[in-house]
């Protein structure tokens, strides 16, 4: 691992585990192994470590998210939003850092005053909706999903989907049990009656 991943490696995990103002940048240092000089020298500030952080995080999901599609093939539509949504939660178990950090608070006031945070952010929620609503066009094409309005639909689903993923992100209760009704749920919401 080159020192510039090293060192988002580690600030990621400090970033989300303690926050962004809880966070030295000499802890840092030290859990990478690498004088605070070497960190300012790759990144200038804090900031723009956390930006470079959220740059890697949207990058990797992205990515992810792209090589599932091309090597995903579904009956339907109804079966497209199902994938996705199992593999969105199987991801947020995966990246477990990189998703508490995107579920800290201090992102979105960064994201209020600072354009590149939010630009980052917007592609990473807007990667993860539109692969459910995809799903969801398919499925009106296809007859597996009843009349929605696909876009709307898609942002329920994903709040949803990423509820339970924050409630396991913090610790408050473990979602995996509901995971069996959310399908259920979705079944109920798009599938014709």
């Amino acid at each position: 691992m080159s020192i510039k991943n090293l060192i988002l490696h580690h600030a990621t995990a400090l970033f989300a585990r303690k926050g962004f103002k809880d966070t030295a940048l000499s802890e840092v240092s030290q859990l990478s192994g690498v004088a605070s000089g070497t960190i300012f020298y790759h990144f200038a500030s804090k900031e723009n470590l956390l930006l470079a952080i959220l740059k890697r995080v949207k990058e990797e999901i992205i990515d992810k998210f792209e090589h599932y599609k091309c090597n995903q093939k579904f009956e339907s539509g109804f079966h497209a939003v199902q994938g996705a949504i199992t593999y969105y939660l199987g991801l947020a178990a995966e990246m477990e850092d990189e998703f508490l950090l995107l579920h800290r608070h201090f992102l979105y006031q960064l994201a209020e005053v600072n354009p590149i945070c939010r630009s980052h952010l917007e592609e990473i929620y807007n990667c993860l909706v539109d692969i459910i609503e995809r799903g969801i066009v398919t499925g009106l094409e296809d007859g597996s999903i009843g009349p929605v309005e696909a876009h709307k639909t898609a942002l329920i689903l994903f709040s949803t989907v990423d509820g339970l993923v924050r409630f396991n992100t913090y610790g408050l209760y473990d979602t995996s049990m509901l995971y069996p009704q959310l399908v259920e749920c979705c079944e109920r919401m798009l599938v014709p009656q």
